[in-house]
């Protein structure tokens, strides 16, 4: 597999950077992930050979980028097992995608004592929104808590979950710790009492394969970049039944069927939430990551990636001063260095040209909850890590202890 993995890393040309004198070594992947050659090429092909309109245009052009365009679409679907292409709406990422469900669906549908139930391991995305639909409404929103090993607690989830509970938007994977939540039996509960389910799957479909309608739910969000496509687009998956009760959340071209002065009547699914000129490019790009994705043996992959992140685990376990932060078991682990400053620790690894983040994680209430008010240090994988990144990293932690 070693070898395997380095003939892949040589698809990804920015892994092959010289930064701060040093080999890069790129641990920040749950941020944003690193695009192969053919993506690449995708995008140079579409505005190069076939840059075009889609939809609606009479010549050549159009009908190439349209094809493309709509096979992209197909090619979402089956990537993640969605009955249907036309439950696949393209949106510019995971957060305009929980937006519009907050929107279409939260404005639209809750009444004055309905119940939002979120966790504590929530991003931003998945928690603001809800806030505004809330107030709104007259929504209550209701969050699952932890347990003492930064897990959710599925007890205290089943005790939230009533009658009132009328959505549940729940995080697969923790952005911030790394853990993988057990959605398919929030999604069982939640709709037992009746309510949507949406599941926010930013830092899940880049490292291992998701079935929508294994898990069940009503909605599943996702982005381009988090998976080696571009910025700039994402996918919101809908069950065809909501989506057809569901009002538009933006107005204005391609999503209409019919316009004059006194009224409007509005496309069908999934033309109805795509407003306007939609990334065209990002969208047939991000048809050649599930592409390339595909053609590789991803359960290979998984193994792969699980071996760095016990490598990793093994190797910050073995350092004193370091606290590994909850149960990390896909993509990314935050820890913590006794008595230092995490941007300072960061800094210190940038110099050595090891790219991780710091902060808070855009998870504000959880470093809350676990008194991590300066945030942590977040190193997170991809399939094209090696054990050298691992081992350059711990090394390159070593020497930032020396200079601090």
């Amino acid at each position: 597999m070693a070898t395997d993995i380095k003939a892949l890393r040589r698809d990804f040309p920015t892994l092959a950077q010289i930064v701060n004198g040093h080999p890069l070594v790129y641990l920040d992947n749950a941020a944003t992930t690193q695009k192969p050659q053919p993506v690449l090429d995708a995008l140079n092909h579409y505005y190069r050979d076939t840059n075009a309109n889609v939809h609606r245009a009479s010549h050549a052009l159009s009908g190439q980028a349209t094809r493309a365009f709509e096979q992209a679409r197909e090619k979402v679907a089956r990537f993640i097992h969605a009955p249907s292409a036309r439950e696949i709406i393209w949106t510019r990422g995971t957060t305009e995608a929980i937006n519009l469900v907050a929107f279409s669906v939260g404005r639209h549908f809750l009444k004055p004592g309905d119940e939002i139930l979120l966790s504590t391991l929530e991003h931003h995305a998945n928690i603001v929104p809800w806030q505004q639909a809330a107030a709104a409404t007259g929504a209550v929103l209701k969050v699952i808590p932890l347990t003492d090993s930064a897990e959710l607690d599925l007890d205290a989830a089943g005790a939230l979950i009533s009658e009132r509970t009328k959505l549940l938007a729940i995080g697969h994977v923790s952005n911030a710790l790394g853990q993988v939540n057990p959605v398919a039996e929030l999604i069982r509960l939640a709709k037992a009492a009746g309510a949507v389910t949406l599941v926010d799957g930013a830092q899940a479909v880049g490292h291992f394969p998701v079935d929508v309608q294994a898990l069940d739910c009503d909605f599943y969000a996702f982005s381009g970049h988090k998976m080696f496509a571009p910025t700039g687009i994402g996918v919101l998956y809908g069950r065809s039944e909501w989506l057809a009760r569901m009002p538009p959340w933006q107005t204005g071209g391609e999503m209409i069927k019919t316009v004059s002065f006194e009224a409007t009547t509005f496309n069908e699914p999934p033309f109805k939430f795509e407003a306007g000129t939609p990334n065209i490019a990002g969208a047939i790009a991000l048809g050649a990551a599930v592409d390339y994705l595909q053609a590789q043996d991803r359960a290979a992959l998984m193994r792969h990636e699980d071996t760095l992140l016990q490598q990793l685990l093994t190797g910050l376990d073995a350092m004193a001063d370091i606290r590994i932060i909850g149960r990390p078991r896909a993509g990314a682990v935050s820890f913590v260095m006794g008595g230092v400053h995490p941007q300072d620790l960061a800094t210190l690894l940038d110099m050595q040209g090891i790219a991780v983040r710091t902060g808070h994680h855009c998870a504000m209430p959880l470093m809350q909850a676990l008194a991590l008010p300066q945030g942590t240090v977040r190193a997170s994988l991809a399939f094209y890590n090696t054990s050298d990144d691992i081992a350059a990293l711990l090394a390159g932690i070593d020497k930032a202890r020396e200079l601090l």
